[in-house]
């Protein structure tokens, strides 16, 4: 779990001496460093990244080996509203200069694709916009009962600004 002032990885705390779009950016440097991808990122998806980065070195297995049989499925309340938003400050009527590099992180599913790529995963990858956490598990479960994948790397994954943010993150296995 990731928000502003705290980490915790399996129920135990991650010292940490930042806070906010900087706790990431420690969180980063500290346990990854070895993506620069990452400071091209908006701010959901270096959530998301770093995140699953976490839980996936927790996780312990081999990394970065091709596998389709692993699904990436996240979901949040305001899609991706923070970079939305400043995506619409550089083509406002007095201001007019549409940026590229805001406009492909105007998708939430970027973050998705960012992990899939990241770790070389070839399944399915999805982002849903729901009303509370709880309603991404019934669509989790059906994913896994009805395909072949094994796991899923799921679950919340909420960014309003660069300061006000929530990721809780799982590998989820296909019973």
């Amino acid at each position: 779990m990731i928000s502003p002032n705290s980490v915790e990885l399996d129920g135990k705390a991650i010292a940490c001496n930042n806070t906010a779009d900087q706790l990431l950016v420690e969180l980063y440097r500290q346990y990854v460093n070895d993506y620069p991808k990452f400071f091209k990122m908006d701010t959901l998806s270096r959530l998301g990244f770093i995140a699953s980065e976490l839980l996936l070195q927790a996780e312990g297995n081999e990394r970065f080996v091709p596998t389709e049989d692993r699904a990436v499925i996240l979901a949040n309340r305001s899609a991706s509203i923070k970079n939305d938003t400043d995506y619409l400050k550089t083509i406002a009527e007095d201001n007019y200069y549409p940026s590229p590099a805001l406009f492909v992180y105007t998708l939430p599913n970027i973050v998705t694709g960012e992990i899939a790529i990241r770790n070389n995963y070839w399944g399915e990858t999805a982002f849903y916009v729901l009303d509370k956490e709880q309603d991404l598990d019934p669509i989790v479960q059906a994913t896994l009962e009805n395909s072949a994948l094994n796991s899923a790397i799921a679950g919340w994954c909420e960014c309003q600004d660069k300061d006000n943010f929530y990721a809780k993150l799982q590998i989820i296995w296909n019973n």
